[in-house]
């Protein structure tokens, strides 16, 4: 009798679904689903009815899951920021809020981008060039992956490059590159391989492999800070293209981004960061490529920063 007198004096401190709905603006469906994924879990559930009873404190809760959801915010990451103290919240929606900024600037360039293509104006006004790059040994790791996840490989894959040299005591000699063996998109995941020239003694590791880039001779454009969004460098790699293709030049292997040693450290918009390039035999019986500077590499420390990828 006991029980059921502390159980009914439980329940009526309590709110009911509906009410929790009510004053948070929530619909019933996103509650329960907040309580299934441990967000916002009930304070008392009935054991015949599976009705949900809500305490008053987790009103406000619940607002702030609806206005981090207003925000856009994923579930996942809205119960790290609820879970996290004051200081923190504020750092984890700031960081949140830095990657939609960066994802919208991104998707305003495709679509700028895009529309150049649909009025049929052609490849993007790019500088080409010709130069000779010599052969070279590079240490490298291969990766499947999707516009998504392109940035995140990017930086791990040199990381991991990086610190494999280190530990092999080995130097750089030249700029790391990403050579785009597939197209890599937002629907398709293409292969991906980053590369680190080196012509210190270095064997293969997990996952690291050691080659011989071959000497070849390519076409590329350089590229400013400002230009290394994801609709940037896809143009920059569509404008590389079309000027092999206009010219009857063949492709002699993958397209590639060279990211100079200030990739992640420029300050000024207008600084060159990077080039993207692509290897090529000239045309039977043609003049090539304009005369480009063959540039040796000089041997550097292992101290660079992983390039951030596109967008």
């Amino acid at each position: 009798m006991d029980e059921e007198v502390n159980e009914e004096q439980t329940t009526g401190e309590l709110i009911t679904i509906g009410e929790l709905a009510g004053r948070t603006r929530l619909s019933p469906k996103a509650l329960r689903l907040y309580g299934d994924r441990g967000l916002l879990s009930p304070a008392h559930v009935d054991p015949r009815t599976g009705f949900r009873r809500y305490g008053p404190d987790q009103v406000e809760r619940a607002r702030r899951i609806a206005l981090l959801r207003a925000a856009g915010m994923p579930l996942a990451r809205v119960a790290e920021v609820l879970d996290a103290d004051d200081a923190r919240s504020t750092r984890l929606l700031d960081a949140y809020w830095r990657e939609r900024r960066a994802e919208h600037a991104a998707r305003r360039a495709a679509v700028a981008y895009a529309r150049h293509v649909l009025t049929g104006d052609g490849p993007a006004p790019y500088a080409i060039a010709g130069r000779d790059v010599p052969e070279q040994k590079v240490v490298c790791v291969r990766r499947h992956v999707g516009a998504v996840e392109l940035p995140g490989f990017l930086a791990e894959a040199t990381e991991v490059l990086f610190d494999h040299l280190r530990q092999a005591g080995a130097c750089l000699s030249g700029p790391v590159f990403a050579a785009y063996h597939g197209l890599v998109g937002e629907d398709s995941d293409g292969l991906v391989e980053v590369c680190v020239p080196t012509q210190s003694p270095v064997e293969p590791g997990p996952r690291i492999a050691v080659r011989v880039e071959p000497a070849h001779r390519e076409a590329y454009t350089a590229l400013a800070r400002r230009d290394t969004g994801y609709a940037a460098m896809a143009a920059a790699h569509d404008a590389v293209g079309a000027w092999l293709h206009a010219r009857g030049h063949a492709r002699g292997g993958p397209s590639r981004e060279v990211y100079h040693p200030n990739w992640a450290t420029a300050s000024s918009p207008d600084e060159r960061v990077a080039d993207v390039a692509c290897p090529f035999a000239p045309a039977p019986g043609g003049a090539g490529a304009p005369a480009g500077s063959r540039a040796e590499p000089r041997p550097a420390a292992v101290d660079g920063r992983a390039p951030g990828g596109r967008g």
